[in-house]
């Protein structure tokens, strides 16, 4: 089974703004319930072939992995990936100003558990979904009262 999981907020700030921040690896301790750190493997600003490590908890076990992006434009679109540990991963951004002055920012992750992992997929879909939702919001909160 393959999970997909795609996650959306309004947040009333500028799109340039919110891409800013969200694309930043170091803010994403700041916003992401589960991860702890960050850690950059290539050369600062973030760019295609950029590599950043991450350790996360999720579900109650520590997760290091290291993205590297993907593809990158700017204020609209991220991708990342990494193909480490029991379940690779692909994480998407994108923004998009609202008529209103806010952005739209979408937040996607899939993959495909394999092993162990495997079993436990419609679970994680559940659990993924939650936090994503979670995370969105405390990045929504960040970035309005600030």
């Amino acid at each position: 089974m393959s999970v997909d999981v795609q996650t959306e907020v309004v947040i009333a700030r500028p799109r340039v703004e919110v891409a800013a921040f969200a694309a930043n690896p170091e803010n994403a301790p700041a916003w992401y319930v589960n991860i702890k750190s960050t850690e950059w493997k290539s050369e600062p600003p973030l760019r295609i072939g950029s590599r950043v490590a991450f350790v996360a908890h999720f579900l109650g076990r520590r997760l290091a992995y290291t993205y590297e992006v993907t593809e990158f434009r700017p204020n609209e679109r991220l991708v990342m990936r990494t193909a480490e540990g029991p379940f690779p991963m692909e994480t998407t951004y994108t923004w998009e100003s609202t008529e209103e002055g806010s952005t739209r920012m979408r937040l996607r992750n899939r993959g495909n558990p394999s092993g162990f992992s495997r079993l436990f997929a419609p679970f994680m879909v559940a659990a993924m979904r939650r936090a994503n939702r979670n995370d969105l919001a405390r990045l929504k909160s960040l970035l309005e009262h600030t």
